[in-house]
């Protein structure tokens, strides 16, 4: 599924199935956070150093708490 697609889906959630809808959209965040993780890694095995390494760790740092303050707030959705 696409990007454009999940973004779709997000902004309609309803219907009998809301539980399963947000069980989707949990497993789609929780697996964004995997990937910041695989990520991060792939660049630990390359030989990057210095200022590029630190912006690139930063970026990831800066998403992977995003997509994590996304999960809570998904969690905490009340349907």
């Amino acid at each position: 599924m696409s990007s454009s697609s999940r973004l779709k889906a997000l902004g309609s959630l309803k219907g009998s199935d809301i539980e399963f809808q947000i069980a989707t959209v949990q497993t789609w965040v929780s697996a964004a956070i995997t990937d910041e993780d695989t990520c991060t890694e792939g660049f630990d095995e390359m030989k990057i150093t210095g200022e590029v390494m630190i912006k690139i760790r930063k970026s990831i740092v800066n998403v992977g708490r995003l997509t994590s303050n996304a999960l809570a707030l998904i969690n905490k959705l009340s349907y």
